[in-house]
């Protein structure tokens, strides 16, 4: 039986099978690695604790008629206490049995319990990890703009600059300590490829640190940054 099998499951026959694998010992491996697949997880967790209730319900039921019996036996006298005794061995084994029952279901709700915040941090790390991917090609994108520009002349405006200081403003954890680095810092080390160093690619690299640290309008003051194009009628700027 594999998980999609086992999804198609009443809640008695699954309940049925829950019951026959809590016990380790006695447990069969492909119907527990159905069981705990993170599409039945949820759903055998629930039916354990139900189970659990119910065996709690009776425990506590049987103790209640237990105590009803004993006061109706004492009360007949001698005949009814020996009724009493005469039935404790057959009690005490049927509730022995029904603990034992109840504490295997307790570890096995337990056990998949386990299994669920093992799933849960699993699909944690795929969110972060997903959200840090999108993160990374945002990044990549505004540098990439912001290297346009400096290479093309392109006049920037204020919100450019904006957008480009966020490189150096927003920070994301790194490393065993986590420690905030700023995602220029993450560009420059982590994500993207590593070229040579050339005198046009040193040239455009101090332009963008010029534009990076410039107010808007300003960036064609610096002898580092190209020559800006005009963006309504294409004429150089002088």
């Amino acid at each position: 039986m594999d998980a999609a099998d086992l999804a198609q499951l009443s809640d008695g026959e699954l309940e049925e099978l829950l019951t026959a694998n809590i016990h380790p010992p006695r447990r069969d491996a492909e119907a527990w690695a159905a069981i705990i697949h993170p599409d039945n997880l949820p759903r055998a967790r629930q039916l354990l604790v139900n189970i659990h209730e119910r065996t709690a319900s009776v425990l506590r039921r049987r103790k209640t008629e237990r105590d009803a019996f004993r006061a109706e036996c004492f009360a007949r006298g001698a005949a009814g206490k020996a009724d009493w005794f005469g039935s404790q061995a057959e009690y005490d084994a049927a509730r022995r049995r029904t603990a034992n029952f109840h504490q295997r279901v307790q570890r096995a709700i337990s056990e998949l319990g386990k299994e669920q915040r093992n799933v849960n941090r699993a699909q944690s790390i795929d969110v972060v990890n997903e959200a840090r991917e999108t993160l990374r090609r945002l990044s990549v994108a505004v540098q990439r703009h912001q290297a346009a520009h400096a290479r093309d002349g392109g006049i920037a405006e204020q919100s450019d600059y904006e957008l480009w200081q966020l490189l150096d403003c927003l920070t994301v954890p790194t490393g065993p300590d986590q420690s905030p680095t700023t995602l220029r810092t993450m560009l420059d080390i982590y994500w993207t490829d590593v070229s040579p160093i050339t005198a046009e690619g040193e040239q455009r690299e101090q332009a963008e640190r010029l534009m990076r640290r410039a107010p808007a309008g300003q960036a064609a003051a610096f002898s580092g940054v190209p020559r800006a194009r005009h963006v309504d009628n294409g004429k150089r700027l002088s």
